[in-house]
């Protein structure tokens, strides 16, 4: 007899080997032609997407818990997002906002000024991309300060161009046969209490006296234009800092005159809470960088800076397409659907996810902490329990597992899974994630 069981469309639903035949075919035509650069965690070949699904050129179905990689923040093809970009790609496509003017670039302007941490006023910069937010935040700082150098965070991502990579201290893969990188750039330990033998309190210590340290040995305090750090670690493995940290931070900026920058591409624009991560540790930047999420698939980008700061003149920096009318469509379409139920339901969300998860270190084995804000969740693996040698294998052992049953998770630093759905997921997907999940790491669980 014929199966009577409903199918839903908002839950996964595999009907084929993974990857199906036409995925098949579409990732060796891939292999012929794209850069081998690009790096792919399993083999998704999507073709379309609704919410918190997306489907493959095969039919199957599944419920993406990367948005996209922290990009499609109200959800895939949300109907208010695609209405704003098919009507203004039906009015004007482009003019080149840094030749001309466009009402929606200013209004989309002061939406995001307002919004930034603060309420000191500001002025905004638009690219196309986190890395080209950061590229500007970076030429800001030291078009405005007289300063040539800058201080980083190890574990940290900005960007693949040449100066935002000079920051990236991620992954040697992506400086590797690059250099040499911009000069002037140092890094220092991230405060990372869950690697750090000691309270919250002290990891902060450790980290505001390497800087300290920078100062008295190596780098002129008097020569730093800029601290440039992601309030939430995102490709470092989603580190949540201790509060405590970035008061010290701010101090240190206050009684040397130099600028702290917050890159927020990952975590901002809602997706821990609040409209930015920020806000969590009492932050208040000078200079704010923001992408991804902001447009909800479409490429955009915006570094945001105390009006003050923003001192350069007409033909400083600009960009062609930065700030492109759909685009901004897209964003002010995203941030009015952010601030009135995505924020409040990525809290909701991320409560109800955390709720279970905190339980996974004692109940799985190889779970060293769970951790993060909202829907920007880290789960860590190691070897033998918490504490224990860090355990890249099985993280990517349980992507692969999640894959196949159609849930889409990526790893993140060097041993951690990233949850960051779409800020409109519901409680019945996030219940199928953690039910999946749980599965996988059961199948993983070593002796006791």
């Amino acid at each position: 007899m014929p199966s009577t069981e409903v199918v839903r469309q908002d839950l996964p639903d595999i009907s084929t080997e993974l990857p199906g035949p036409r995925a098949r075919a579409v990732i060796e035509r891939d292999r012929a032609v794209l850069s081998p650069s690009y790096t792919r965690g399993y083999p998704l070949v999507a073709a379309r997407g609704e919410g918190a699904i997306v489907e493959d050129v095969d039919g199957n179905r599944f419920l993406d818990f990367n948005a996209g990689i922290a990009v499609c923040s109200a959800g895939h093809c949300h109907p208010r997002v695609v209405e704003a970009i098919r009507r203004q790609a039906g009015e004007l496509i482009h003019m080149s906002g840094t030749d001309f003017y466009y009402e929606s670039m200013v209004t989309l302007a002061q939406r995001l000024a307002a919004s930034a941490p603060g309420g000191v006023p500001r002025r905004v910069y638009f690219g196309n991309s986190g890395t080209e937010a950061v590229e500007a935040a970076m030429k800001l700082a030291r078009y405005h300060s007289g300063r040539e150098k800058f201080i980083a965070f190890f574990g940290g991502f900005h960007g693949r161009t040449l100066g935002a990579l000079s920051l990236t201290a991620s992954k040697v893969v992506q400086r590797r046969g690059f250099g040499p990188l911009l000069p002037g750039v140092h890094h220092v330990p991230y405060p990372y209490p869950y690697r750090f033998a000691g309270s919250a309190e002290e990891c902060a210590e450790a980290s505001l006296a390497a800087i300290e340290q920078l100062f008295r040995t190596t780098v002129p305090a008097e020569e730093v234009a800029a601290f440039v750090i992601e309030p939430i670690q995102g490709e470092g493995g989603y580190v949540v800092p201790p509060k405590r940290f970035f008061a010290g931070l701010q101090e240190l900026a206050r009684r040397y005159g130099i600028l702290v920058v917050a890159d927020e591409v990952q975590c901002g624009v809602g997706r821990t809470g609040r409209m930015w991560a920020s806000e969590h540790f009492g932050l208040v930047p000078d200079i704010l960088a923001s992408a991804k999420g902001i447009a909800s698939g479409m490429p955009l980008g915006a570094m945001i800076a105390r009006a003050e700061l923003m001192n350069w003149g007409p033909g400083a920096h600009a960009s062609t397409f930065g700030g492109n009318p759909v685009a901004v469509a897209a964003a002010l379409a995203t941030i009015e659907l952010v601030e009135q139920s995505l924020m409040e339901n990525a809290r909701r969300m991320g409560e109800l996810l955390m709720g279970r998860m905190r339980e996974w270190p004692g109940r799985f084995r190889h779970v060293g902490e769970v951790r993060g804000l909202g829907l920007m969740i880290g789960i860590e693996f190691v070897r033998d329990g918490e504490g224990k040698a860090r355990a890249p294998e099985l993280r990517d052992r349980v992507v692969d597992m999640a894959f196949q049953s159609g849930l889409l998770v990526l790893g993140a630093g060097p041993n951690s899974i990233r949850l960051s759905p779409p800020l409109m997921v519901s409680e019945d997907q996030c219940h199928f994630a953690l039910d999946t999940l749980e599965s996988c790491l059961a199948a993983i669980q070593s002796p006791a």
